[in-house]
Parts: structure tokens; sequence; C-alpha cells
């Protein structure tokens, strides 16, 4: 694949997202890739995952489920009860099948935003940040601290997103995905072994 290739996705992805998507999805392209260079990851990967990250997101969530069976793509209790959790996955099919993309370092990225997951690769942290903190995001928590954070450390940066996310999400009694839980336990154990601490007041009590 060359930078042709991403102009063309670029085009292609204009038709299926609303002005919104489409726009944030151009900051998390544009942050992805700018992490990349901080961090030392393949920059391509980066702008590509970047770009493709929210592919099925304008998809009606009654056909994310009726994709997701017919193309065999598992889904558990949480992602039935909340269907927008598979635009993740379904991202990472569209990904591979209507653009030709076949890098699982990418791919995995995609399938991985949303949620999180213990012990990400680089490349899926700075999915999982960038969609997090790109320029048009301007509501969540911490958000300067949170950016600053992000070229610096992204392992104290996932821990700060998913922790401020768990409390977020238990204020207004949301259904949590057991992913986002898992994945807030192996940061906090990063955190507070990197720190010599304990868990902040205020921090999710999740680590059983």
């Amino acid at each position: 694949m060359a930078k042709a290739d991403l102009e063309k996705y670029n085009k292609r992805l204009k038709k299926y997202l609303d002005e919104g998507r489409f726009y944030h999805t151009q900051g998390v392209r544009y942050t992805a890739t700018a992490m990349a260079m901080a961090h030392g990851v393949d920059l391509y990967k980066a702008e590509l995952a970047g770009l493709l990250h929210d592919s099925a997101k304008n998809i009606p969530d009654e056909k994310k489920i009726k994709l997701c069976k017919k193309h065999n793509i598992p889904m558990t209790e949480i992602e039935l009860q909340s269907p927008y959790l598979l635009h993740s996955k379904l991202g990472a099919y569209i990904a591979e099948a209507k653009y030709d993309v076949h890098d699982e370092e990418v791919l995995e990225a995609i399938r991985n935003h949303t949620t999180g997951k213990p012990d990400m690769s680089r490349l899926d942290q700075i999915i999982f940040i960038a969609d997090y903190i790109e320029p048009r995001r301007d509501k969540a928590p911490n958000l300067p601290e949170v950016r600053r954070m992000a070229f610096l450390d992204l392992d104290e940066c996932c821990y700060i997103i998913l922790r401020d996310t768990l409390n977020f999400l238990k204020s207004k009694n949301a259904k949590i995905d057991s992913m986002t839980e898992e994945a807030y336990n192996f940061y906090n154990r990063i955190h507070c072994r990197k720190y010599q601490n304990t868990e902040m007041p205020g921090n999710p009590k999740t680590d059983l």
C-alpha cells in the first residue's frame, strides 16, 4: 500500500460517515500519526488504523448485529445489549474485506480501540488514545493532562483514560464491557508499580 491508498480510502469513507464522524476520523488520523512519530511506531500503520478505525460507526445497530452474524464475528452479551460497541470488531472486518487491509497489527488496533484490552501493543494504545484525545474532543475529563501524557507515557495515558472512563460509566450506572475492566486492572497494576503507589482516591475498585 502507498500514501495514494490512504486518500482513496478517505474519499470512500466520506460517503459512509456522517460529517461529524468523518471529521473525527481525520482528527484521529492526524493525532495517531503525530503520536507514532513521538513513540517510534510505524507512521503508515498508525495513519491507516486511525483513518479506518470508525469505518463501521454509522451502520445502524440492528445491521451491525446482522453483519456480525453473517460474517461469523463473535459477539458478547454486553455487545448484544449495547451494539454500538460492535463497530470496532465490524470495522476491522470492513478494513480487511472492503479496504484490502491485511496487516494484523492494524486490524487489531481497529478491533481494540473502543474497549481497550490488557497488554495492548503500542499501535493499539496509540489508536485507543488518539480516539479519546483528537482535537475535536472537548468533553472528557482531564484532557490537557491526558493529551500531555499521550506523548510521554502510553501505559500511564491508557491508565488515566480507562480510570476516567470507568468512573464516568459507573456514575451513569451504564453497562461496562468486561474487557474495559480487564484493561483497567492491567494498566492500574503498571501505574501502581511505576509510582509505588496504591490506587488513587476516586479510582474504580475493579481489581479482584
